[in-house]
């Protein structure tokens, strides 16, 4: 019997999915790992509501070398309608996001870790990024964050450069993406996997 394949959609946080997002981000604060493209989630563990509103701002925010326009998304899987994951898409960047952060922040869940879930995380989020006009996204992850670097590399990630941030205490390493060359690339593989085309 062929195995079905998991279903996915990409969905704007929203009240009504507070206690699954409130269990969501508990999970993070439970294993003590940080919960990266949310958006400061970890910062509104008592506000949801407020975090909502910051979400809603991020969204229509002016472009500053502060701060920069973002969308954030929870990753849903069809089968159980649960959050496995978040994503984030910063639609410009400042100088200090040029050198670190990029385009692109995600996470999955940690139950839900080691399933390839953060392949389709970012196949859906590429989409998003096709859908607002982004040719291409600046990607950073940890050196060591061998997961996170073999997902960028599966959706047509090159290597740009990488470096030792001596503040932060580990090797950086930052990847572009051709975002047209990677959804027709790989569209075979990943488009049965979702659920819906991101708005």
């Amino acid at each position: 019997m062929e195995k079905q394949v998991e279903r996915f959609k990409l969905e704007f946080p929203t009240k009504a999915r507070e206690e699954d997002a409130m269990d969501f981000l508990r999970e993070f604060i439970e294993v003590n790992t940080v919960i990266h493209g949310s958006g400061g989630f970890d910062l509104y563990m008592d506000d949801y509501d407020g975090w909502l509103d910051h979400l809603e701002e991020d969204r229509n925010r002016e472009p500053t070398e502060q701060r920069v326009p973002a969308e954030t998304f929870f990753l849903i899987r069809e089968s159980d309608d649960k959050i496995v994951g978040i994503i984030s898409i910063r639609k410009v960047l400042n100088r200090a996001l040029w050198n670190f952060g990029g385009n692109i922040g995600y996470s999955i869940r940690p139950s839900e870790r080691r399933k390839g879930y953060n392949k389709i995380n970012l196949f859906l989020g590429l989409c998003v990024c096709k859908n607002r006009g982004i040719e291409a996204v600046l990607i950073s992850c940890e050196k060591r964050n061998i997961a996170s670097a073999k997902s960028i590399q599966a959706l047509g990630g090159k290597l740009l450069y990488e470096y030792m941030d001596d503040e932060l205490g580990y090797e950086i390493q930052n990847y572009v993406i051709d975002v047209r060359y990677a959804l027709d690339k790989f569209g075979d593989k990943y488009a049965p996997m979702m659920l819906e085309y991101p708005a």
